[in-house]
């Protein structure tokens, strides 16, 4: 398994108590779609290691509390700021004008009068706002992510139409 076969979910933020527990955080707006979830996927040295879980239980919000089955306690510590992963086939497909993050890099972009804008490089979510960043003419433009802009995702094409207010190309491109 390589990351390239995962996506992120989280990462280990720290100990909890001293019985092993650890606390997880779910890079996730849907936290309850990974409350019976039995294993994930650590990076160790460059590779991405099984580790199951003895127990796991919803923790504040988007948080697991959980115990890793044969991590004795000594051992817990370097778990910590460790990222998570899980295999990308184990999400649902999307579809219509849902999309993963990860999907959409390397889609284009037409404006609602089918004009190409450009090429999505990346989603950037650390904001408030989650934007496209994208490449057109050799500039970035980002794009805010707005589900009432997002027209059509056209995974085969790998192609997205998204009405582009007035005035928004402008000022990236002049």
């Amino acid at each position: 398994m390589t990351k390239n076969d995962c996506y992120y979910l989280g990462k280990v933020t720290k100990r909890h108590g001293f019985k092993g527990n650890l606390i997880i955080h779910l890079d996730t707006d849907e936290p309850e779609l990974y409350d019976t979830l039995e294993a994930v996927f650590i990076e160790k040295d460059g590779t991405l290691v099984p580790f199951f879980f003895e127990t796991s239980q919803p923790y504040q919000g988007t948080k697991l509390l959980v115990k890793f089955e044969d991590v004795e306690d000594e051992d817990v510590d370097k778990l910590i700021n460790r990222e998570l992963y899980l295999p990308l086939k184990s999400l649902p497909e999307l579809s219509g004008t849902d999309f993963y993050y990860h999907e959409i890099v390397g889609f284009t972009i037409y404006d609602q009068t089918n004009t190409e804008v450009g090429t999505i490089k990346s989603v950037n979510d650390s904001a408030a706002q989650a934007y496209f960043e994208v490449e057109a003419n050799g500039k970035e433009i980002l794009i805010p992510m707005i589900d009432e802009w997002i027209l059509e995702v056209n995974r085969e094409e790998k192609a997205m139409l998204i009405q582009i207010p007035d005035g928004l190309l402008e000022i990236y491109l002049g």
